[in-house]
């Protein structure tokens, strides 16, 4: 049984204020895990509808957007790969949750309760404090945070930059409310915290005067994005900064804060900015003598190294001129548009899986995800202008056209799908010729 007041269908009232974690205790209680709305899939339209805005007030106060076409393509990309997993099965962090809940909880708090509700709220977002922190200070778990940080902008498609990795290491932070907290009262606060962390991404709001006391904002989160070394390791916070006051980690914004990360790693692939730092933890692993040191590779600090201490040295860090040029495809705009409607003509088949999962055979959700990051890898390719660019594209154009007659990519428009099958045609034949023309000369390899 559901509680009275909760609904299964966002209002649009609902959707504004579930971004800024306004919701009421009413509205978001929950009797089971499976009546809880997935409220991140349901926040998309209030996801474009903010970035939009952002880019409407940039261009009034700034007279420019703000940020490059192909970082936003890059953010969005990533925000795509962290949410395909959820098509196969529950979040990490919530079954966890249920198996702690269901054979260890010590007490059993009221599910219907306000008080848990609030109780609930400060636990999560405690939680968070210190996994993000130590997402910072354990180089295994920064493997997967640095790709939230791999963006040299800062707008709210920053935000969406988010980590596949990041669920399964984050869980274990959140397993002691499961002693007494029940999950359908978790499960909606995970989502709301981070939900409220997506509208702190942005340069277009400076203060909020008092409110940057106690709650985070997109001055104090600004810091937290920064390769200063002023900014290194400061302000951890999900939704209330008083966490970083408490246990020292705050730091109020002062100096520009130049973004990104204090090596870039260059790229706009998708599965660079995912998994490069496995590789180079990898590597560093084998290449440093002594067991114990291979041990604190794994878990000291991104910056320790022998007779290092813990996090390392700030010294290190790069210093910051504020003269830094961002990373811009050398693509031209005519191809940086081909990449963009790719990606929409991707976005809408990747919406509407997720709204007929149920409906979708096991085959025809493998071959969606395929296509879904085959097509991510060619526009991270194109825009990284990738010698194996051409070949990528002339086979996901191929394999598009295989699944759209096959039925397993269907037009959301059907009278469509002729134009389609017609443009993807045409793809197929311009990048064809481009890919023949590389191996006649050799320019591929």
């Amino acid at each position: 049984m559901k509680s009275p007041g909760a609904q299964d269908n966002v209002s649009v009232s609902q959707g504004v204020r579930m971004m800024f974690y306004m919701m009421k205790p009413s509205e978001t209680t929950f009797q089971t895990v499976e009546e809880v709305p997935d409220y991140v899939k349901k926040a998309t339209p209030f996801f474009i509808s903010l970035i939009l805005l952002e880019l409407v007030i940039s261009w009034i106060l700034k007279g420019k957007p703000p940020g490059r076409l192909d970082d936003i393509l890059t953010s969005m990309s990533a925000g795509v790969v962290s949410r395909l997993p959820s098509l196969f099965f529950r979040s990490l962090e919530v079954t966890s949750y249920i198996y702690i809940w269901e054979n260890y909880r010590l007490l059993d708090l009221p599910w219907d309760s306000q008080w848990t509700w609030y109780l609930t709220f400060l636990g999560v977002d405690f939680g968070y404090y210190w996994f993000h922190r130590m997402a910072h200070e354990i180089n295994i778990i920064w493997a997967a945070h640095q790709a939230h940080h791999s963006s040299e902008d800062y707008n709210l498609s920053t935000a969406l930059r988010q980590s596949v990795l990041q669920p399964y290491s984050s869980w274990v932070f959140y397993s002691p409310l499961a002693l007494f907290i029940p999950p359908p009262v978790f499960a909606a606060h995970i989502q709301f915290n981070l939900l409220y962390q997506f509208w702190i991404h942005t340069e277009v709001i400076k203060s909020l005067g008092p409110l940057e006391l106690i709650l985070n904002t997109p001055s104090h989160h600004r810091v937290h994005h920064g390769r200063n070394r002023y900014c290194i390791d400061k302000n951890y916070a999900g939704t209330l900064i008083i966490w970083d006051r408490i246990f020292g980690t705050f730091e109020a914004e002062n100096e520009q804060v130049v973004y990104g990360l204090t090596h870039p790693i260059d790229s706009f692939e998708p599965f660079k900015v995912q998994f490069h730092h496995l590789l180079h933890i990898w590597n560093t692993f084998w290449a440093t003598p002594g067991f114990f040191h291979k041990v604190s590779v794994l878990f000291k600090g991104p910056g320790w190294g022998p007779g290092k201490p813990r996090l390392g040295l700030s010294e290190e860090i790069p210093e910051v001129t504020g003269r830094e040029v961002p990373l811009s495809s050398a693509a031209s705009q005519l191809l940086k548009m081909y990449t963009v409607l790719q990606f929409a003509v991707m976005l809408a088949f990747y919406e509407e899986t997720f709204a007929s999962t149920e409906v979708l055979s096991q085959v025809t959700l493998f071959l969606r995800v395929f296509f879904i990051i085959l097509t991510l890898t060619s526009i991270g390719f194109l825009l990284d202008q990738r010698p194996m660019a051409a070949i990528v594209e002339t086979l996901r154009c191929l394999i598009f056209l295989t699944l759209h007659r096959f039925g397993h990519l269907k037009s959301l428009i059907p009278s469509l799908s002729f134009p389609f099958e017609i443009f993807f045609s045409v793809c197929v034949a311009f990048w064809g010729v481009r890919s023949m023309r590389q191996f006649t000369t050799g320019s591929w390899k």
